[in-house]
Parts: structure tokens; C-alpha cells; sequence
């Protein structure tokens, strides 16, 4: 009975994860029209320039070298699974698994360092 509930609680868990990213981002874009209600109700002149700087943030100067260190965690995370396992070949396969998410963390790092952040 226990092994059967495995594959049901990761995919309600999985649904749940999309349901709160959905929502969030719901509640955001209903918050952000309040702001722009509240602000026509003041008499305030909203250009389209300021409507896209609300609407769509600027991202910030590191965000490259923070998703570099996240992927690059979870590739040191994955061969050190690899080490924890007793069986032989399990060390092969989290090392194989692990050179996806460094080779994405190193992109990452190579764009953090050559990209422009003067702004």
C-alpha cells in the first residue's frame, strides 16, 4: 500500500508546486493593475515607458552568477548522491546526471563574467 502512494504524492506535489506559481503570479498581476487604478484615480499621467518599468521589472546586475551558483550546487549535490550510495556503478551515473546541470552553471558563470553591468 505504502509504495503505491509514492507516485500519487509526488504528482500531487508537483501540481501543487504549478498551482502556487500560477497563483502567485496571479495575485501579482492583479496588485500591479490596483497600483495603476490607484495612481489614474490620483490624476497621476502614466506614460507607457513607466507602465513597462512596473510591469516588467529590471532584473538584477548578479542574477546570472545566482542561478550559477544554484545550478552548480546541484551538481555538487548530485556526485556527492553518487558518493553516498554503496553500489559501484552509482558514483558513474550521478557523475553523468551532475554534467548537465555544471555545464549549465558554468554557462551561467562565462555570462556573468562577460556581460556588461555598468547600468
Amino acid at each position: 500500500m505504502a509504495e503505491e502512494l509514492i507516485p500519487i504524492v509526488m504528482f500531487i506535489s508537483l501540481a501543487l508546486v504549478f498551482i502556487f506559481l500560477f497563483w502567485f503570479r496571479y495575485k501579482a498581476r492583479v496588485e500591479m493593475q490596483a497600483t495603476f487604478r490607484q495612481a489614474l484615480e490620483k490624476g497621476q499621467e502614466l506614460t507607457p515607458e513607466v507602465i513597462d518599468r512596473l510591469g516588467h521589472p529590471k532584473p538584477s546586475k548578479d542574477k546570472d552568477f545566482r542561478y550559477s551558483v544554484i545550478w552548480l550546487s546541484l551538481a555538487v549535490g548530485l556526485v556527492l548522491i553518487g558518493f553516498a550510495v554503496p553500489e559501484e556503478d552509482a558514483l558513474r551515473g550521478t557523475l553523468a546526471g551532475a554534467a548537465f546541470p555544471f555545464s549549465i552553471g558554468v554557462a551561467y558563470m562565462i555570462l556573468h563574467f562577460f556581460t556588461n553591468r555598468e547600468d
